[in-house]
C-alpha cells in the first residue's frame, strides 16, 4: 500500500462535525465515474478533501506500462494526499484512513468493499453515489442494467453506507427520463454529472443536520453482477429489441458481437427494423440468418447501399457498424462488400 497523508495533531478534534466549517473530507474512488465528484468535493466549500482512496497503480496494455486509475491521477493533479491499498481491509489501510481523522467520507466507482470499521470512522458517515434509483439496480452494473431493462427512466441516488451491498438508507436522489437510445458511456457520463450536482447540494445540509436518511423500501429490489466476456454474445433467439439495447448496454466492454462462418464480428451500433418487407416477425426470416439490408427509402438511415440484417425471433436487427476479426471499424454495407458469402449463412450457435 502507498500512502501519502498530511501531519495531522494527536488528539485534536477533527473540524466541521457541524457544518459551521470546512468537513475534513474522504473520499474513495477509482473509475472515470467518480471523477466529476472528486472535483466538486473540491470545488465545495462544505468540504475540505484531506485524503483520496484509490486503487494502485497497474501494469496496462501489451507494453505494461505501469498506469494510474483516472480518480489517482486527477488527485496527483490536484495534489491530493493518496492511499492505494491492494486490500482496504488491511490493517494498515484501517490505520492510514484512521490518521486522516475524517469528518465525512464519500464513495463512487471505487471497486472494493469498504470494511465496518472504516465505515464507522467518520462521524457523519460515509456516502455513497449510486448510479441507479435504488433500490432498483443495486450491485457493479447499474448504468448497463438499466439499459439492459429498457428502463424508461434512471437517475442517482445518494445513501449512507452500512455493511450491505448498496442498502444503506437514502439521503438524496436525482431521477431523469431515457429516451432509449443511450449508450452505456453517455449515460454514465450524464449520471456522473448528475451525482457531482447531487453531492454539492446535499453535503451542506446533511453535515448540519438538517436531512434524515430513509430506509430503503423493500419492493422493486434487483442486483446486478459484473459483466462477462461471454454477455456481449447476441442471441438471435431474443427479440430485436432486447439485443439492440444489448449493444448499447455493453459498450466498451465487453462489447457484443456474433459468430459466422467467417470469424467474429463485432457489434458496434445497430437499429431494430421491421421484418422484411413489412411482414410480421414471424415472417421475417429465421432467427439467426443473415441477409441484405435496405434502409427505407424516407429515412436513409442504413447507408447508400445494403446494410446487414439478422433475423432475430422477434424482428430483424440491422447491424449499422461493425468490426470483423482483425479487422477495422465499418459500416454493414462494407462488410458485405468485403464478405459477400454472409448473406445466407447463420450466426454459429443460433438454435
Amino acid at each position: 500500500m502507498t500512502a501519502a497523508a498530511g501531519d495531522v495533531a494527536a488528539g485534536a478534534a477533527p473540524g466541521g462535525v457541524d457544518g459551521a466549517e470546512p468537513a475534513r473530507t474522504i473520499f474513495f474512488g477509482s473509475g472515470s465515474f467518480a471523477v466529476p465528484i472528486l472535483e466538486a468535493l473540491v470545488s465545495s466549500p462544505a468540504t475540505d478533501v484531506v485524503g483520496v482512496i484509490s486503487a494502485p497503480d497497474r501494469p496496462v496494455g501489451r507494453g505494461a506500462i505501469v498506469t494510474p486509475v483516472p480518480v489517482t491521477a486527477r488527485a496527483r493533479e490536484l495534489g491530493i494526499p493518496l492511499i492505494q491499498p491492494d486490500r482496504i481491509r488491511h490493517p494498515a489501510a484501517f490505520e492510514a484512513v484512521a490518521a486522516l481523522r475524517p469528518v465525512i467520507g464519500v464513495l463512487a466507482d471505487y471497486g472494493q468493499i469498504v470494511p465496518a470499521a472504516i465505515l464507522d470512522l467518520p462521524p457523519r458517515g460515509i456516502l455513497n453515489v449510486h448510479p441507479s434509483l435504488l433500490p432498483r439496480h443495486r450491485g457493479a452494473t447499474p448504468i448497463p442494467a438499466a439499459i439492459l431493462a429498457g428502463d424508461r427512466e434512471t437517475g442517482v441516488t445518494l445513501i449512507r453506507m452500512d455493511e450491505g451491498l448498496d442498502t444503506g438508507p437514502i439521503v438524496a436522489a436525482k431521477r431523469w427520463a431515457l429516451d432509449g437510445t443511450e449508450t452505456a458511456p453517455e449515460l454514465e457520463a450524464l449520471a456522473a454529472v448528475a451525482g457531482a450536482a447531487l453531492v454539492t447540494a446535499t453535503l451542506g445540509p446533511w453535515l448540519r443536520g438538517e436531512v434524515a436518511p430513509n430506509t430503503q423500501p423493500t419492493e422493486g429490489v434487483t442486483l446486478t453482477r459484473p459483466l462477462r466476456r461471454e454477455d456481449g454474445r447476441l442471441d438471435p433467439a431474443r427479440s430485436a429489441a432486447e439485443l439492440e439495447r444489448q449493444v448499447r448496454a455493453l459498450q466498451p466492454w465487453p462489447g457484443t458481437f456474433v459468430e459466422t462462418d467467417t470469424g467474429r464480428i463485432k457489434v458496434l451500433r445497430a437499429v431494430v427494423a421491421p421484418a422484411a418487407g413489412g411482414a410480421s416477425p414471424e415472417a421475417g426470416g429465421t432467427p439467426g440468418a443473415l441477409e441484405p439490408a435496405v434502409a427505407p427509402a424516407s429515412s436513409g438511415s442504413f447507408g447508400e447501399g445494403p446494410g446487414l440484417r439478422l433475423h432475430t425471433a422477434d424482428g430483424d436487427l440491422v447491424l449499422v457498424e461493425v468490426q470483423p476479426a482483425g479487422g477495422r471499424r465499418m459500416t454493414g454495407e462494407e462488410l458485405l462488400l468485403g464478405r459477400p458469402s454472409l448473406p445466407g449463412s447463420r450466426v454459429l450457435g443460433a438454435s
